[in-house]
């Protein structure tokens, strides 16, 4: 690559739980013998995602050239946050061959794309690529549509009525901006829900865009990189529910941090985030929690009642042993004082 060439940067967009450090880790992991840089964009204070994808760092992309903007949606944010970034990125030694950008799971990624056209980096970057994660289980269980008969039906019966969700708004946001759009998690949802999200996500797609499944993040990185779309120049064919807006408001989502000690069991914080999550529509429930009698920090990752964990690494002798998790919802699900309860904190 020459001097005077742009970096290519690829966008990860994807709802909540979507599955985009997973792949962000396997294309570092694969890259193809391309030196990588990535800004992982959090929602929240609590930053975890960042800290992850610092655990998989190689000579192709040591863990300087992994950059976290946390607590704001990077394109809310272009002059003071992101434009410093990338010139950070872009300065260092040797330059990166190629920028991922994870983007927040709740970021629309059009106006992301905006940014690309500020003077101090639109000769140096072009967007080669959107990729957008689509959850099947959740696409297939209409999560995006909370009654998608009753939906179905008020149109019919009154085509005048928005019946919009905020969820579903982000949503198609990002299937539409994307350039190539992956199916993640086709094992939860089955043979019947991977055809019922396909064709979710076909109803929503205004120009023809594939899509691939892609199970644990496993995706060809000669397939995601090297799309050459150019993006940045093709914002009219990529509609947003905020075109003709100079801004985007978060604000139909909210997070509380909940700090706590040392966990006894697991099993009983599972249990307590799967009570939360039905109990006040929880989206999202990420972190790291101290076990008793553990030496390993336990990584906690919920969708929704859906939950994994796992011991990631040891603690730090200088760190100290508490559990920290991030909850996500819909703002007016927000009850600080019942989730810190229901988490028993």
């Amino acid at each position: 690559m020459s001097d005077l060439s742009k970096v290519p940067v690829t966008v990860v967009t994807g709802f909540l739980g979507s599955g985009k450090t997973t792949l962000i880790s396997n294309l570092i992991r694969n890259s193809g013998g391309r030196r990588l840089a990535v800004v992982v964009n959090e929602f929240g204070t609590l930053g975890v995602d960042g800290e992850i994808l610092k655990g998989c760092a190689i000579p192709d992309c040591p863990a300087e050239n992994i950059v976290e903007l946390a607590n704001g949606c990077i394109c809310c944010t272009v002059a003071d946050d992101f434009i410093p970034t990338v010139e950070a990125l872009l300065a260092l030694d040797p330059r990166p061959d190629h920028i991922l950008i994870e983007t927040s799971g709740l970021a629309l990624p059009k106006p992301l794309l905006r940014a690309f056209d500020w003077p101090a980096i639109r000769s140096r970057i072009t967007v080669d690529g959107v990729v957008a994660l689509a959850d099947a289980e959740a696409v297939a269980a209409g999560r995006f549509a909370p009654d998608v008969a009753a939906v179905d039906a008020q149109r019919a019966a009154d085509d005048s009525i928005d019946h919009e969700t905020p969820l579903s708004e982000v949503f198609e946001d990002q299937i539409a901006c994307a350039d190539l759009i992956l199916l993640t998690k086709p094992d939860l949802a089955g043979p019947d829900g991977v055809v019922a999200a396909r064709a979710v996500i076909a109803a929503e797609m205004k120009r023809k865009v594939p899509v691939i499944e892609v199970a644990e993040g496993a995706a060809d990185p000669r397939v995601l990189l090297g799309l050459g779309a150019a993006a940045e120049d093709d914002l009219d064919a990529r509609p947003s529910h905020h075109d003709g807006h100079d801004d985007h408001e978060h604000d139909d989502f909210d997070t509380v941090v909940v700090e706590m000690g040392e966990i006894a069991d697991p099993a009983d914080l599972t249990r307590r985030i799967e009570d939360l999550a039905r109990a006040r529509d929880i989206l999202r429930v990420k972190g790291y929690a101290a076990v008793t009698g553990k030496p390993m920090r336990l990584l906690v990752q919920a969708v929704g009642s859906r939950i994994r964990y796992q011991f990631d690494r040891p603690w730090a002798a200088d760190e100290p042993r508490r559990t920290r998790l991030v909850v996500i919802a819909e703002h007016d699900r927000v009850d600080e004082a019942a989730i810190r309860a229901g988490l028993g904190a």
